[in-house]
Parts: structure tokens; C-alpha cells; sequence
């Protein structure tokens, strides 16, 4: 529900600012709100284990 209202809320700036005839900051608010999407859906990856492992390991 928070999505929507966050999303509802830069649509709806947006439009304001077209229509006042600032449109590249409308563009910019639109532009804001797709990377914000794709960060959500980043998931994280898995840790490379750097050490090598104890078995057959001489000082």
C-alpha cells in the first residue's frame, strides 16, 4: 500500500511540474521512481570464501 501512495505521489508532482512547463524536472521525478524499481529487485550475491582451507596447510 506504501508503494502505491509513494507512487501515486511522484505521478501525481509530476504532472504538476508539466504542467507549470517544467518538464525535464517531471521527467527527472518519473526517471527516479524506475531506479528506485530496480534496486528493490537486486538481490544479493554470494560471499567468495578468500582463505584457503586448513586441510594439508604448513606453516
Amino acid at each position: 500500500m506504501i508503494k502505491l501512495l509513494k507512487k501515486l505521489e511522484d505521478v501525481y508532482a509530476a504532472a504538476a511540474f508539466a504542467e507549470a512547463g517544467e518538464h525535464e524536472t517531471a521527467r527527472e521525478i518519473m526517471r527516479e521512481e524506475k531506479r528506485t524499481e530496480k534496486r528493490d529487485q537486486i538481490t544479493p550475491r554470494p560471499r567468495i570464501q578468500l582463505r584457503a582451507s586448513g586441510r594439508d596447510r604448513k606453516n
